[in-house]
């Protein structure tokens, strides 16, 4: 192995998959000694969480970044002018194992540009995952991004060898996607979904019978969507989730901001802020939606098509709607409790559990944890310490961005210029 070339390889194919927000960024600061294969520090390793909130560190790259595609967002578009590096099957195989025995990884995301067609590059990642787990013995942790377009056949046996699978929707509109990457299909991008989705139930139908049925993709299917790239509104984007949601049972739809990389009319010019808070507010709605029992009409409709910036969306929703409030802790039911600014989910439970034993006052609930800046105005406890007031969702508003701060405070102001450009786009 030419480790120079590796190296090499891996600077231009790590590099290349930051743009994936699948999951996180690199803190590792473990750098090289004495020539040795497996630099941590910006080479390519991420960090993502499972379900129990456990770290698990990931090998993040490319298997090339060619491709025959030239979508108007992507760095890897055929007529961008950057240096090029393909993987072979073999050397991910090898990078794998020696970053696991070195222990900075626990696993591998792979994902990979176009290159000769769909079925040619979905079945060289495939075999990257079927050597690891049959001639590498490999148990870890393994990603694969699908190729929009791959056959039914090379989906199935992709899902047999990882454990997660995504394909990213990239634009949220069907009109977006169309406007910058005219030689695509929406329907390439949904046709593997929705096999994902059917071999997951068929699996889990032939496991319930036959014990030794393997697990298809345990870690379920995701997607990821761009934003700012073009003008959909946030009720846009956010319809387009819940879809996915409810059709294709993913895991988590990823919501990355576009980031400036090209001069093109279509596009934010370059040195154009990237959304982070746009994005922060619509992953905020995204936990509102999936797990506080909010309607996606009650966060976003024709009425409010776009989050507000200064403050979070279930604030929003809770100024918006006065008359369900103040809310009795010591009597609500969950629904009611999810729905209070600054009581969290957890916050919830204990509440619930805790009230069982005694009526709960201020000095409870500060103890539980809610946020007292926010939830004081919304909720009443067995206490007089604070009097309910008759006060105007602006009041309200004022008073607890007056006795707030937040690190998005300095980007109010510019991110308030992107939402109101799009604020007439009509909603579908």
């Amino acid at each position: 192995m030419n480790f120079e070339r590796i190296k090499e390889k891996l600077n231009i194919l790590a590099d290349a998959a930051k743009y994936d927000v699948s999951c996180s960024s690199s803190g590792s600061k473990r750098a090289n000694k004495n020539k040795g294969l497996g630099d941590s520090s910006g080479m390519g390793i991420c960090h993502t969480y499972t379900e129990d909130g456990r770290c698990v560190s990931l090998l993040k790259i490319l298997l090339t970044n060619h491709c025959i595609f030239d979508c108007a967002y992507c760095v890897t578009r055929k007529s961008n002018d950057v240096k090029r590096a393909a993987f072979k099957v073999q050397e991910v195989v090898d990078l794998t194992i020696n970053f696991y025995r070195r222990n900075y990884i626990e696993g591998l995301f792979l994902s990979s540009g176009i290159f000769k067609n769909a079925d040619y590059t979905m079945e060289r990642l495939v075999l990257v995952a079927k050597k690891l787990r049959l001639e590498e013995n490999f148990n870890g942790y393994i990603h694969l991004k699908s190729i929009p377009g791959a056959s039914d056949e090379l989906m199935r046996e992709a899902g047999l060898y990882a454990d997660r699978l995504s394909v990213n929707i990239e634009i949220p509109t069907e009109q977006g996607l169309k406007l910058l990457a005219p030689d695509k299909k929406r329907e390439d991008f949904i046709k593997p979904m929705r096999k994902v989705k059917n071999e997951i139930i068929q699996y889990k139908s032939e496991k319930k019978l036959i014990k030794s049925t393997p697990i298809y993709a345990p870690a379920g299917q995701s997607t990821q969507m761009i934003i700012g790239a073009t003008d959909e509104t946030d009720a846009q984007i956010m319809y387009t989730s819940a879809y996915f949601y409810k059709e294709f049972q993913m895991k988590r739809v990823y919501y990355s901001g576009y980031i400036p990389i090209s001069h093109d009319e279509r596009l934010p010019s370059i040195g154009t802020d990237v959304p982070m808070l746009r994005e922060n507010r619509l992953y905020q709605t995204d936990w509102l939606l999936r797990f506080y029992g909010f309607s996606i009409q009650e966060l976003l409709n024709k009425e409010h098509p776009n989050l507000e910036t200064d403050i979070d969306p279930k604030l929003s929703w809770a100024l918006r709607n006065l008359q369900h409030f103040p809310v009795d802790v010591n009597h609500a039911d969950r629904r009611l409790l999810a729905r209070i600014p600054g009581v969290g989910m957890r916050s919830v439970d204990k509440i619930i559990n805790a009230r069982r034993y005694r009526k709960l006052g201020w000095e409870h609930l500060k103890a539980i944890g809610i946020s007292m800046n926010r939830a004081q105005y919304f909720l009443v406890c067995a206490s007089s310490k604070f009097e309910a007031k008759d006060r105007t969702a602006a009041q309200l508003k004022s008073l607890i961005m007056g006795n707030s701060s937040s690190k998005w405070r300095g980007a109010y102001s510019s991110q308030l210029n992107l939402f109101e450009s799009n604020a007439n786009v009509t909603v579908s």
